[in-house]
């Protein structure tokens, strides 16, 4: 691949993961942020023994650990009715069966870890208000168009860059992400705010007619993650809308007061129009290639996002080292290892949606009683194709875990 640099489009954790990988695989890197700064907005992210395999292989697996909180449970409640349907523990025999535990933690926590960690890698430079917006390439070469006329050139280009990218409408060109019609409201709460019959160690999700409520600690017991999704057929998509608890509440009118009660101790709800799009195997056009949401947008009902992301970014760190003397072959050679296990994930994403959290009637009363009939040793079994994560990122863990990033590195302003 020459001397010529590994181009990322986007400077969230996908891209960012992939930086660090690629980094400590020998290989400088240019991250192209289109933001003004680096930074995440949202709130908690779930994190299954998956990601910790990644945040393993990628050196910031203690640093990931100490902003994480460690939950005992995965917790699931009828919002009608405010009795446990089913809890999954996620104590030692969970760890000893996935080799990792399972956590929440802050998504600007977690973007942190990783930008310190590439900020101080001497392989990598970050460039903000640079939106890759287009790409040309030859044989043996790929350049970055810029929104600012400027243009970036690199051995290979990573579209890393969302929902919206722009990247994959050149390499796939499927239109407009597909609306959901379910919206999700987010908020944090200080602790001492939450009810306090109702503050689990535990990822805890009530299930309800076209409706449900999630929530768990984070930020080392400080504060609590509060999300409630409901199918509402919202048409369009939308993106951090302020909203009243009014507003949120009535959408809720039907599920017990205990769940209700969580809305309303919410502050500062800002709504989002989930939206994903249809799995598709063309993540590759010669020397340019899609990561993450870019490649593979779902919903958050696996809480899989960001474990995806990290996955394929051990995946494509570990292809193309292996592949350096045709990176076109090594991108596809990646595709190859991700495209499935990525479409499962987004599609049954989808039905998890639908017959797990949101039916009603006979729907929900038999959902009841198949998950209740499960030991935890059943819901490990369930659960192994997932959280056990993709096998070459747990062979690429157990070989050749990275070192902890090392000094240097800064931030360009383009």
């Amino acid at each position: 691949m020459g001397d010529r640099e590994v181009l990322i489009a986007g400077g969230g954790i996908g891209g960012l993961a992939a930086a660090l990988g690629l980094a400590g695989g020998g290989f400088r890197v240019h991250v192209l942020e289109k933001a003004p700064a680096l930074g995440e907005i949202g709130a908690g992210i779930q994190l299954g023994p998956n990601a910790f395999h990644a945040f393993d292989f990628l050196g910031i697996g203690v640093q990931a650990r100490a902003m994480a909180v460690f939950v005992d449970r995965l917790r699931l409640m009828d919002a009608l009715t405010a009795e446990e349907i089913a809890g999954i523990p996620l104590d030692e025999p969970f760890r000893k069966r996935f080799g990792n535990p399972y956590a929440v933690i802050h998504r600007g926590d977690m973007h942190g870890v990783f930008l310190r960690a590439c900020q101080n890698h001497p392989n990598i430079r970050l460039s903000v208000n640079s939106e890759v917006v287009d790409y040309d390439q030859d044989g043996g070469s790929v350049t970055a168009l810029l929104a600012s006329g400027a243009r970036v050139t690199g051995s290979v280009l990573i579209g890393a860059d969302g929902l919206w990218s722009k990247i994959r409408a050149r390499v796939v060109g499927d239109g407009q992400p597909r609306v959901s019609g379910h919206t999700t409201y987010r908020s944090v709460i200080p602790t001492e705010q939450m009810p306090e019959d109702l503050r689990w160690n535990a990822a805890t999700l009530w299930a309800g007619p076209h409706c449900h409520i999630v929530h768990y600690p984070l930020s080392d017991w400080k504060n609590f993650n509060l999300v409630v999704t409901s199918h509402n057929d919202a048409p369009a998509p939308v993106a951090g809308v302020p909203v009243a608890t009014e507003t949120v509440l009535a959408e809720f009118e039907h599920v017990h007061d205990k769940a209700r009660q969580i809305i309303r101790h919410g502050t500062n709800w800002k709504a989002w129009v989930l939206c994903d799009r249809e799995p598709v195997g063309n993540w590759v056009d010669g020397r340019v290639a899609l990561l993450g949401d870019a490649a593979h947008p779902m919903m958050q009902y696996f809480a899989q996002g960001a474990c995806m992301a990290m996955e394929d970014a051990v995946c494509l760190s570990h292809a193309l080292s292996t592949g350096r003397d045709d990176p076109a072959a090594a991108l596809a050679t990646y595709r190859d290892r991700r495209v499935l296990r990525t479409a499962r994930v987004q599609l049954q994403s989808r039905e998890i949606g639908k017959h797990i959290y949101h039916p009603s009637g006979v729907h929900a009363e038999l959902r009841n009683l198949v998950m209740r009939a499960k030991s935890p040793a059943d819901w490990y079994d369930t659960l192994a194709w997932i959280y056990g994560g993709d096998p070459l990122t747990q062979a690429a863990v157990a070989a050749d875990p990275m070192p902890l990033a090392a000094p240097a590195g800064k931030v360009a302003h383009g």
